[in-house]
């Protein structure tokens, strides 16, 4: 039995929807799911300072994302085995769009259990946390941050203003954000991912990109990074395509581009830096040198109106930046400045336990590279030998290849300087475009192995259609529920990391210092483990001063073998 092609009259009738009615149902479907299944998590009741409570709470949040997730693969998978073409891309749309969103939703509703009982964000009054709060006080002060990305501070200020009255109620504000922005990075990671690739394909990288990347803490942070690839993705694809436009159409083309790219830049910065070399050089190699002065004066107003409408909206953080920038090193020191500079396949922050850069990264297998690190390579060699036409292919591997070279620049100067950059963060944007490379390979490597046993089936058998659409929708299907195992036990994994525990070397210290900090009443939260808590600090954002310390976190006796000098704080050293 094959898929029809078409439906009877009156089922195409209620089935027809026209494109943007599509993309806006798969819109409206992944962040309702999202949100919906992070409002629902309000409801489990357990206690998070005790591991039983925590383990209950991981549980509780699987339970709830079966009970909504296997209903939706049930009629994916009825779809493809009993319903119509029609009926089975709509599914598979509405499905993967669900999906996405639930993803993120799980990581989402861990935090609401991670913390139950406190209105404090994870961090408490701590660490990144605390210089948001104050960031965000200082701007319903009227006052500025610094070279720091406004927007999320100010949507802090804002929401505070709306729901906790003004100053005072950024910590609380940051709480809620928090939530709600991890939840949303599914969703978010999705639709952009959906301008370039059908649903599956979409899905198979972005709910891997967001359960690995997310970070509730900075939620805001890398959901900008995992959108950004695929939209400069398709800024490439509308660069070659603007010989076919009026200079007017590209200028309206481009002035959108570079509003959405501003208002991202305004969220956070950081990935613009480390993909512009790559982009600044793949823009040069597709634009229409060639193709006469019709075509070079279409792409040029496409070029630089994105240019102008994003220095534009940009401009309050590039003139701080200008500013200031060259004033404010980043000399922060952590487990990932010491460790191999080329191992790219995982990341450690500053809370990473008892590791120390001899035990981490494992040694893998082959070279000291591990059977994932192999798979994910021959993933990418499929990507750049069978897909280097594909748009995202070229720019994924323009942006690798920059950031590649950025990081050791930097990593390669650091004694000389005594500055860090921010150059171990290029582990997620590298990590992140041999995903997409992988991806889009094995995208490649379906395509053409179907083509090809097609067409030698047939010419075998002199049949048509050997390959049927129902059995490629099977297929589809399939994997799909695959996707969807791996994103609950993905999104359980990562809000495993941060449920309450008191070790400083902990990433669940985040959560436990939430709960050790004064609600607005003055009382304790429910589950404190003190039983003095912390009193609410307000206060406005100052820049650190720069003392030159750039080599931290070491004991005092390993500072001559890491650092290469004894530490300052030693009687009779200098800094």
């Amino acid at each position: 039995m094959h898929l029809t092609a078409s439906a009877p009259p009156a089922e195409a009738g209620r089935l027809r929807l026209r494109p943007w009615q599509l993309r806006l149902s798969e819109a409206v479907v992944s962040v309702v799911a999202a949100l919906g299944y992070t409002a629902l998590c309000r409801h489990i009741s357990v206690n998070p300072l005790n591991r039983i409570g925590q383990v209950s709470g991981l549980a509780t949040l699987q339970e709830y994302v079966a009970l909504i997730g296997l209903p939706l693969l049930a009629v994916l998978l009825y779809a493809a085995y009993r319903g119509t073409l029609r009926q089975y891309e709509l599914a598979k749309r509405l499905v993967c769009a669900a999906l996405a969103g639930l993803a993120t939703g799980v990581v989402a509703g861990g935090v609401v259990v991670a913390l139950r009982g406190t209105p404090w964000p994870l961090g408490g009054q701590e660490g990144d946390p605390s210089v948001l709060i104050d960031m965000a006080t200082s701007i319903m002060h009227g006052k500025g941050i610094g070279v720091y990305p406004p927007a999320f501070p100010a949507a802090m200020a804002a929401w505070s203003e709306m729901r906790y009255g003004g100053v005072g109620g950024a910590g609380y504000a940051l709480h809620d954000l928090q939530i709600i922005c991890s939840a949303l990075v599914g969703p978010m990671s999705y639709l952009a991912w959906r301008l370039l690739l059908r649903p599956f394909w979409a899905l198979l990288i972005a709910v891997p990109a967001a359960v690995v990347f997310l970070d509730p803490i900075r939620p805001y942070s890398h959901v900008v990074m995992i959108m950004l690839l695929p939209l400069l993705a398709a800024f490439m694809r509308e660069l070659r395509r603007t010989e076919r436009r009026s200079v007017r159409s590209a200028l309206l083309l481009g002035v959108g581009f570079g509003v959405v790219f501003g208002l991202m830049f305004l969220w956070y910065s950081g990935w613009y830096l480390w993909s512009a070399p790559g982009v600044f050089v793949l823009a040069l190699l597709l634009f229409p040198w060639r193709k006469g002065r019709a075509a070079i004066t279409s792409a040029a107003a496409f070029v630089v109106s994105a240019g102008v409408a994003f220095a534009v909206v940009g401009a309050p953080l590039i003139y701080e930046i200008v500013r200031l920038g060259a004033s404010t090193p980043d000399r922060y020191a952590y487990l990932s400045v010491y460790a191999d500079p080329t191992y790219v396949l995982g990341w450690m922050s500053d809370r990473s336990g008892q590791l120390t850069y001899d035990t981490w990264p494992a040694a893998g297998e082959l070279s000291g590279q591990t059977g994932f690190a192999v798979l994910l390579l021959l993933g990418v060699g499929l990507g750049m030998g069978l897909a280097l036409r594909n748009i995202a292919v070229r720019t994924a591997a323009a942006v690798l290849a920059g950031a590649w070279l950025m990081r050791f620049y930097y990593a390669g100067n650091m004694e000389r300087t005594q500055q860090i950059q921010l150059y171990p963060r290029t582990t997620w944007i590298i990590m992140y475009c041999l995903m997409i490379l992988a991806v889009l390979g094995l995208m490649a490597l379906v395509q053409r192995g179907t083509g090809w046993l097609d067409r030698a089936l047939r010419a075998k058998d002199s049949a048509v259609g050997v390959i049927s659409p129902r059995v490629l929708g099977q297929l589809s299907a399939g994997m799909v529920c695959a996707v969807a195992l791996f994103a609950t036990m993905g999104a359980s994994w990562s809000i495993n990391r941060y449920m309450p525990e008191s070790s400083e070397t902990s990433m669940g210290i985040d959560a436990y210092r939430a709960q050790e900090v004064k609600k607005a009443d003055g009382t304790c939260p429910k589950y404190s483990p003190v039983t003095k808590c912390a009193d609410h600090i307000v206060k406005d954002w100052k820049p650190t001063p720069d003392t030159g310390l750039w080599c931290s976190g070491i004991p005092t006796e390993d500072w001559p073998a890491v650092c290469g000098r004894p530490a300052p704080w030693v009687t009779g050293t200098k800094n």
